[in-house]
Order: structure tokens, then sequence, then C-alpha cells
């Protein structure tokens, strides 16, 4: 069951504007901004939701704040593909990164019930509530509550204002000694598919809508900090310095250049820093910086960490200052599942006469549900690849192909799986 041009034509304007509608729900005025069991995250959810329930769907709100929304299958139960994305954005975000998937999988389901098609097996959205990180630091909260795989210290980790994740739960109507029932038995799903902006440049590259997602790289987060000694600018000889930014300055262009001679798809950024204390007139004493290093094996990424701790003692030594590190994140390379690629290519060569398999540099739910299930992930193109950026765009004519593919390859997964049910 693929949507016809003039269906998908419909949905796609439907999408845009529903994008644009949700980037108005933010707390921060004049960017996009919404945060992991915020006020803003209690109403997108009530809001798509209401999209869920408008086009057929069983709609609840899980333990972890998570909206989900069954579409009932044939028979009186059956386990179920699961579609979705997250709703969760990064500080001053892109309107279409983890959203575009959420709406597109309403659509799919939308289209169903109008047409009154129910298929062999049962179809659900997820909208998960955390991806991003943003709030509390830790990724996947969402999706690694349906594998049941949230750990309870995560209850204790705080915001910048110092609110715990257990009082963030409480605020948002939820009880944290609940969590565990957010979890889902493994008889109950057999495949989740994701269909996401690039976040990259290689579509474009390409002259291609869509493509077929083959891996996801690990990532290692780390706290760091070189720790000198504070003094006045004025009085004390460059000589006798304990300067703690020039030593992360010197590091930080080697991270550059090491990373980069390494190995083509390692990446590695800091993008927090605060240099203390903070005064003109001040010595820096201490610089606390992140470091997210990414890449296609476990390998890669724990050679890369070892060689720039090393620098970074060999740098603090050489200038009689210490620097410690501490890894707060970890996820391995996730490989999507070769069936549910084979069936994504097929749909997108239906509609774009050809297709492309290629990594994906940043994670998604799929990391998570991968430890439990077969995941796939549909590409489709965004402008010059820019995303957690206000610029994200994505061509309205590309949605449409994404959802003619999109809807093939639910049908043609469910046609597969359902086989595989049926037999046992």
């Amino acid at each position: 069951m693929m949507l016809d041009s003039n269906e998908a034509k419909i949905s796609a304007k439907r999408i845009i504007s529903r994008c644009n509608e949700l980037a108005k729900i933010t707390c921060m005025e004049a960017e996009i901004t919404r945060l992991y069991l915020s006020k803003e995250h209690l109403i997108v959810n009530k809001l798509v939701g209401q999209w869920m329930q408008e086009a057929g769907m069983l709609v609840w709100q899980d333990e972890v704040g998570n909206i989900c929304g069954r579409y009932n299958s044939t028979f009186i139960k059956t386990p179920a593909v699961i579609l979705g994305s997250h709703l969760d954005t990064v500080k001053n975000a892109g309107r279409y990164d983890g959203i575009l998937g959420v709406l597109s999988s309403i659509e799919v389901v939308y289209w169903l019930n109008k047409k009154n098609i129910r298929l062999k097996l049962a179809i659900e959205v997820i909208g998960f509530g955390d991806e991003e990180g943003t709030r509390f630091g830790i990724t996947l909260l969402g999706s690694r509550a349906i594998t049941g795989t949230w750990k309870k210290k995560w209850l204790f980790y705080t915001d910048v204002e110092e609110i715990s994740i257990s009082q963030a739960m409480i605020n948002f109507g939820l009880n944290s000694n609940n969590i565990h029932n957010a979890s889902r038995n493994v008889e109950d799903i057999v495949a989740y598919v994701e269909l996401h902006i690039e976040q990259g440049p290689c579509l474009e590259k390409e002259n291609l809508p869509l493509g077929v997602v083959t891996n996801i790289h690990g990532a290692r987060r780390f706290k760091c900090k070189f720790v000198g000694e504070s003094g006045h600018a004025g009085t004390v000889p460059m000589m006798y310095r304990r300067d703690a930014l020039i030593a992360f300055s010197e590091w930080i262009t080697y991270m550059e250049y090491i990373t980069i001679k390494t190995h083509s798809q390692l990446v590695a950024t800091v993008g927090i820093i605060n240099c203390s204390p903070g005064a003109i007139n001040v010595i820096p004493g201490m610089i606390n910086f992140s470091l997210d290093i990414r890449g296609p094996k476990d390998v890669l990424l724990e050679s890369l960490s070892y060689v720039l701790f090393k620098q970074a003692k060999r740098i603090a030594n050489n200038r009689h200052l210490n620097f410690e590190y501490e890894e707060y994140y970890r996820t391995s390379e996730t490989i999507c599942d070769t069936t549910l690629q084979n069936i994504l290519c097929t749909s997108i060569e239906k509609v774009q006469g050809k297709s492309i398999l290629l990594p994906s540099g940043a994670g998604h739910d799929a990391v998570a549900i991968a430890e439990r299930w077969p995941v796939a992930m549909l590409f489709i193109r965004n402008y010059r690849g820019i995303s957690h950026n206000p610029e994200e765009s994505v061509n309205i004519n590309d949605i449409v192909l994404a959802l003619q593919a999109y809807s093939d390859a639910v049908f043609r997964i469910v046609e597969e799986k359902s086989k595989y049910y049926n037999s046992h």
C-alpha cells in the first residue's frame, strides 16, 4: 500500500503546518527549545495525542512521558510495528528534527484509517519524550524506558536549576515508581522504523531526496577540566602562570588535528566551555568543558579518547596543571536490520528510481530500540545538512516522496513480519 501523489501532497502540507504549530510551543521566546518533562512537553503531548486520535488510534501517555498511539490489526491481538521519533529539541533548534518522523507516521495511519484498511499486524506511533538529552544530560530516556533499560540512578540527575528527574516527573504528573510499566514485552513488537531528516549533506550532494541508514555511529561523552591557579592579570609574569585556558587552547588544537588524522568518520566536539573565575583581570584557574566523540567502531572511539586524554595530561604536566575527566555517556555502533534495509531500499527505488545507503553520525531513538528489536531508518534530504539549528529546512516535495516510500515500506514490513508471526 503506497499513498498516491495526491494523498501524499495533502499529508505533506498538513505536516508542514503542524511542524510550524509545534515550533510555537517553546520555553524560549525567540527560539525553538522544548525540554523533556517541561510544561511545553506536556502541551505538545496533548496536541500530538489529539492528532493521533483523529487518525484513528487508541492514545495514551506512558509512565515516562512518551505519547503513544495504536492502530489495531485485523486480529484481536497482534504484535506491532513501531513508527516514530522524538518530540523534544536541543536549544535553539530547528522544527523538523524528530518531529517530522512522528508526524509522518501519524499520516501513514491516517490514510489507513480513512480507507478503512487494517493490516495483519498493529501499527503503533510513539513520540518519544527525550532523545536529545538537553535538559538532564542523558539521551534516549524515552526509548530506554520502552526497552526496560532505564537506570534508577538517573532519577537523581539534575538540570541547570537543580531540579532532579524525579521531581520533574512529579511536576509533569508522573510517578517514578511506575517507570517499569513503560517497558514493553519483546514479543509485543516486531520492528521499529524511523523516518528522520538526514542531519548531514550526503543526500543533497547526491541530489537524492531519500536514503537508507546502514548503521548509527557510537558515541562517548565526557566532563573534563584543566585545573591551574587563578592570579592577578597584571602582576603574575607569563612564565610563572598556571593558566588553564592556555592549556585548553593547546589541547583543543591538537584534538582537531589528531581526530582528522585518525579516521575520516571520527568526529570530536567541545560544545560547552566554562572559564573560572571568569573575570577580565584574573588568570583563568579552571576550565570545565564537555567532549563528545563519535564514530563507527568502538575500537576507534576508545583509541581516540585514549590519545586525547594522554595529550591533555602531557600538556597539564608541562604547565604544572592537573587534568581530570569523567565519562558519563556511551553508546556502541548500532547496525540497522538488513531485511528492513532492503525493504526500505525497494520502496525508495519505486519513488526516486534508485536508493542510497549511508551511515548516521547522529544518535537516534533507534539506538536504544535496537537493543531488543530490529530497527531501520529512512533519511530525508535536509537543506545543506543543517540541523540542531533554526535554519533546518525540508522541501515539501521531498516529504511527498518520503510519505510514499514510508507507507509502502510499512506495508511490506508488516507483510514480511506477519509471515513469521503466523508461522509461530
